[in-house]
């Protein structure tokens, strides 16, 4: 957390650099993870496919999407029609897919940063669905009793749901007013924290659930071993993923930035 926040406050090259190197993780995560159920998804098209949504968010001066996009669907096709090695065209669906969705949705960090005061609207986001997530672990610990996910989570409950939800909508509220000690007039008010918190807290779940099911689907518990008792990089930034997304747009649309 404390590698995330130096980043997010230094922004440009060094928050291209961490989320890149964040993002990679979790694809190299995703393929070795696919390949428990005897996939073989093409590491070098994944990180291929992450990388040219990375540079073209970062540099969209380059306009390097529609080619990028372009070659790396032909070459990986065609990787795939001279080996044909098991499931051919499950292996290159996989290998573009969740890199895709991994890449597309994690690029929303550089694009909040990106906003006028993007900072301290990042500083907003991130914090949201940690506080919500701490919020719903110990509520669901002291009081949780009905599952929320009995299948794809059996840890989760509705307890823990909706504590989550009440403590990460207050506490980013809370936050945000922290923040406009030091942000200008663009960067986000206790009622924008109102309203991100409740939307994180409320959607961004959803996140990790989706990585659930994918970890069911192949009979691992953790997508890896990066952060040793908490899994892998995949693991730690499946909320992430939405919670970027949701804030963003709150920004955009909401706040009119």
């Amino acid at each position: 957390m404390p590698l995330a926040v130096f980043a997010v406050l230094c922004g440009g090259l060094w928050l291209f650099g961490f989320v890149g190197a964040v993002l990679s993780v979790a694809v190299f995560e995703f393929c070795r993870m696919m390949e428990r159920e005897s996939f073989q998804v093409p590491l070098l098209f994944a990180l291929a496919t992450l990388w040219v949504v990375l540079l073209d968010v970062q540099f969209p001066q380059w306009d390097v999407l529609t080619p990028g996009v372009a070659l790396v669907l032909m070459t990986s096709l065609a990787w795939q029609l001279a080996h044909r090695e098991g499931a051919a065209v499950a292996n290159w669906a996989l290998g573009i897919a969740g890199p895709l969705y991994v890449g597309w949705c994690g690029a929303y960090i550089i694009r909040v940063r990106g906003l006028p005061e993007g900072e301290w609207w990042l500083l907003t986001v991130l914090p949201a669905i940690w506080l919500a997530d701490s919020g719903a672990y110990l509520i669901g610990q002291a009081w949780g009793r009905h599952r929320l996910a009995p299948t794809l989570s059996p840890g989760k409950t509705w307890e823990g749901y909706v504590g989550g939800i009440v403590v990460g909508t207050l506490s980013t509220a809370g936050l945000a007013a922290l923040w406009g000690r030091w942000a200008g007039p663009s960067g986000p008010t206790p009622f924008d924290g109102l309203g991100i918190g409740l939307l994180i807290s409320v959607l961004a779940p959803l996140g990790d659930l989706i990585v659930s099911m994918m970890k069911r689907e192949v009979g691992v518990k953790d997508t890896g071993v990066v952060f040793p008792g908490h899994g892998g990089a995949l693991d730690r930034i499946d909320s992430v993923l939405w919670a970027v997304v949701i804030g963003y747009y709150f920004a955009i649309w909401v706040r009119g930035l």
